[in-house]
């Protein structure tokens, strides 16, 4: 019984899966590794540029730094100086200054609404508990 020719034909049945399985791999690669984390990051830059509001800070993709005045549905105008308001459209902002001092005031007033809610919701707080002792 001769074995070699049964064995001929099953690498050369493999040889033609492995470039199929190869050009699958590199795409789920590519998926994981580029594909989706494009897609994450436009998806928060089109969050943060839908976020902007009259009195942000912006630098836009020129390098143009300045505070919005006003916004409109595909503009906001940028008071760049005294006496200097540009134009933009909402595109060319590449980023929104967050000041620390702005987060953390932010974050106070977010303790400070869970807290109400919690005594909302509780019913009677501590001092009340104190106060009819």
């Amino acid at each position: 019984m001769n074995l070699i020719p049964f064995l001929q034909v099953s690498s050369s049945q493999s040889s033609v899966f492995m470039p199929i399985i190869t050009f699958g791999l590199v795409f789920v690669i590519f998926y994981f590794f580029i594909i989706r984390p494009q897609n994450k990051k436009q998806k928060d830059t089109q969050k943060m540029i839908s976020a902007v509001k009259k009195g942000d800070k912006i630098i836009t993709i020129g390098g143009v730094h300045g505070e919005v005045t006003s916004t409109k549905e595909t503009t906001v105008i940028v008071k760049v100086d005294d006496n200097c308001k540009m134009e933009f459209s909402r595109s060319a902002i590449a980023s929104v200054v967050v000041d620390e001092k702005s987060v953390k005031a932010e974050k106070a007033a977010e303790k400070d609404a869970e807290k109400a809610a919690k005594k909302e919701k509780n019913g009677t707080s501590k001092d009340d508990v104190l106060e009819t002792k």
